[in-house]
């Protein structure tokens, strides 16, 4: 895809770019001062900061951080700002964009307060690429407009997988829901040898079949959409469970059984939490034969450690493949990081909603934004 790049900005020093960036990142509690918990998407953002700084200009970053209704304070964007001047010095971050309403709606009025005083705009925000926002598609109609260097490899390694992705081509899409994927999964079946389904969104597709899931989460008003996936000969289902009695609590605090391992029939007053080893196994032979790798989403309730070990058994099979590997969306992310296996993997994503659009339509509103900047200059 051709972006305008920073190069076709031409000569910025003196100049005043402004920097749409990516900075959503997890906030903690220490000390009684909120901190940064995972500083990834600040880290990315460096790269093209940097190079703005030694072309000569003033840079501005402006970014998003949650979903605040209003100007809620718990979602300051001082914590980040404190963390990314750790890694480059001089640069002034303004406060959450979302804490205006104008923002998510896509409002002229506040791409024009955003652009005020500036000379250029960068988009390097490739996880928020996909929201017709004031920041991703209004400042764009406004200023010379180029893409930054995160959102530029993001679109290079995602490109691989629309246009020429070696073969076989294994995606592995996991996650609680069908309905939240099922545009994804339409658009898999026809690119992809085989889809891999895990998560809590398998049990929708065993119910399809006529399996037992006892009491596991499911989407009855999606079984026929995956019959019809079914139907396409593409779709692995696992073959094996981690379940628990529907009564026991789980989370990421909760204590008790490490859950019993079954194969497909779940049963009454149980539900499924992880695929189970024969699951991970079966899984890790398709992928270690796969040519190219699309993974999103856990194989159960990861943020519950007794139910992390599918997830944590894919991650190591894709960190081991030899494919041309993409991993995208939080959990996926984090089970690669916390392995530290993020090395192993071709491209780590910054955008998980992103890049699954990204991946579904081969655009997103903020590289059609760039794009059409570029006609207008």
């Amino acid at each position: 895809m051709d972006l305008p790049r920073i190069d076709d900005l031409g000569d910025l020093e003196g100049k005043r770019v402004l920097v749409r960036a990516d900075l959503n990142v997890p906030l903690a509690l220490q000390r009684g001062a909120m901190v940064v918990a995972d500083d990834f998407r600040i880290r990315a953002s460096v790269p093209t900061i940097r190079l703005l700084q030694e072309r000569g200009a003033t840079v501005t970053v402006c970014s998003h951080l949650g979903r605040p209704k209003g100007a809620d304070q718990r979602y300051s964007m001082a914590p980040v700002e404190a963390a990314l001047a750790e890694l480059v010095p001089g640069v002034r971050v303004l406060e959450n964009l979302r804490f205006d309403p104008r923002e998510t709606a896509g409002d002229v009025s506040f791409a024009k307060e955003l652009a005020a005083g500036q000379e250029a705009f960068v988009l390097d925000a490739f996880g928020a690429a996909h929201r017709a926002h004031a920041s991703i598609v209004g400042v764009p109609s406004l200023l010379p407009s180029a893409a930054g260097l995160t959102l530029l490899d993001e679109v290079e390694h995602l490109s691989v997988l629309l246009e020429d992705p070696p073969r076989p081509y294994v995606a592995i899409v996991g996650g609680a829901k069908v309905s939240d994927k099922l545009g994804l999964l339409r658009a898999l079946v026809g690119k992809v040898d085989t889809v891999l389904v895990g998560g809590a969104m398998a049990f929708t597709f065993l119910l399809a079949q006529g399996h037992d899931i006892g009491d596991s989460l499911v989407e009855e008003s999606f079984v026929d959409a995956a019959r019809e996936l079914l139907a396409t000969g593409k779709v692995e289902l696992p073959i094996d469970f981690v379940v628990l009695a529907t009564e026991e609590p789980v989370g990421p605090d909760a204590h008790g059984p490490a859950g019993e391992v079954v194969h497909q029939e779940v049963g009454r007053g149980r539900r499924g939490l992880d695929i189970g080893p024969a699951s991970v196994a079966r899984f890790g032979e398709i992928i270690q034969g796969a040519g190219s790798l699309l993974w999103n989403g856990p194989m159960g309730l990861f943020e519950d450690p007794r139910f992390a070990g599918g997830t944590r058994g894919i991650a190591a099979a894709v960190a081991s493949s030899s494919a041309y590997s993409v991993v995208g969306g939080g959990d996926s992310v984090r089970a690669v990081r916390e392995a530290g296996l993020e090395d192993q993997i071709t491209h780590v994503s910054t955008g998980g909603g992103a890049s699954l659009e990204f991946i579904e339509q081969g655009d997103l509103p903020g590289l059609a934004a760039l794009r059409a900047s570029r006609s207008r200059a």
